[in-house]
């Protein structure tokens, strides 16, 4: 099942599973290292997987490879001027595209363009330990450091790294303040309308199975925190956040009074109404009930306070407006 959770995350594009492709080598070989660039005065040194690096105070020209580190720089008040992409052909997270422009495409956050980023001469680099192997690449172009990202489960610990990073500790604190004024605006305009329903959240993937979201998961932890109820098997944490499954014959572990379905591409989420239609499918209460919700999945996935914002937006649409 691990085996299946890297393969169908990997193709997802989100690296939920990324820490399972860290070799026991690569960890006891990165222990000595350090960025090849000469530290200046004016930079805090910073501790992270590859060693140690000393980071401008004030970077101006910020450069991240992976989706989620940049929506959380990007919450924090910096614009970086260049970012891999999770797919060329669709570059970056729906909730992101009215911050992204003029940032620079930098391939594939699982191979990001080394000339590219050595043209745009960053001050600093931000990367996920997926390619920590050309760390001393990008070591050598400008101080480059590794956040670590083990999917959107510890998502609040993702932030706090990077805020240590950019020395964004007050912005920081307004952007946590803005999440949870939302959070409880949401709550009391809720009431107690669900106290007695339970909300169900999957991922459906036609190749891999389902992937229910746990209590610990990135859009568990938003409900949990807004008071809303979970089936019973849903509502316990896991050590990836999810919870999966292959065959239909279990398909009564997503059943609930509401469901929200997080879909990547179109033809999971034709492929999940289809077992709907089946008699396992027409079984479920939720679809006798009919209030089967299709959002985003890289939103509700996407593990930073930017992305929460667009999962609170979501909750509005079909738990306030359209009830």
């Amino acid at each position: 099942m691990s085996k299946l959770l890297c393969r169908f995350t990997y193709l997802m594009l989100l690296g939920i599973m990324t820490f399972l492709l860290t070799t026991a080598c690569s960890q006891s070989s990165s222990e000595q290292s350090q960025s090849f660039v000469q530290p200046t005065s004016d930079c805090r040194m910073i501790q992270h997987s590859m060693g140690r690096t000393c980071v401008p105070k004030n970077p101006q020209r910020v450069a991240t490879i992976f989706h989620a580190t940049l929506g959380n720089v990007l919450s924090l008040g910096i614009k970086p001027i260049a970012s891999s992409v999770i797919d060329i052909q669709h570059p970056f997270p729906a909730y992101l595209h009215n911050q992204v422009k003029d940032i620079e495409l930098l391939g594939s956050q699982n191979a990001p363009n080394l000339e590219r980023i050595l043209m745009l001469k960053p001050d600093l680099i931000l990367v996920w330990q997926n390619i920590q192997a050309i760390y001393p690449l990008l070591s050598q172009i400008s101080p480059t450091v590794i956040v670590p990202w083990y999917g959107p489960a510890p998502w609040r610990e993702q932030i706090e790294v990077i805020t240590k990073v950019l020395g964004k500790e007050e912005q920081a604190q307004k952007i946590w303040k803005h999440y949870y004024q939302r959070v409880n605006e949401l709550k009391t305009v809720l009431g107690k309308r669900y106290q007695n329903k339970n909300i169900s959240v999957v991922s459906p993937s036609s190749q891999w199975g389902f992937f229910i979201q746990a209590k610990n998961s990135f859009a568990g932890s938003i409900l949990s925190d807004i008071g809303l109820q979970r089936p019973k098997l849903q509502d316990i944490n896991t050590r990836t956040g999810y919870i999966t499954f292959q065959s239909e014959e279990n398909l009564k572990m997503i059943d609930a009074d509401i469901i929200f379905v997080l879909y990547f591409r179109k033809e999971d989420k034709q492929a999940f109404e289809e077992t709907l239609q089946t008699p396992l499918g027409k079984n479920l209460k939720v679809v006798r009930q009919g209030r089967i919700y299709y959002v985003d999945g890289l939103s509700w996935n996407g593990g930073t306070l930017l992305a929460a914002d667009a999962v609170i937006d979501d909750l509005y649409k079909y738990l306030v407006n359209a009830s």
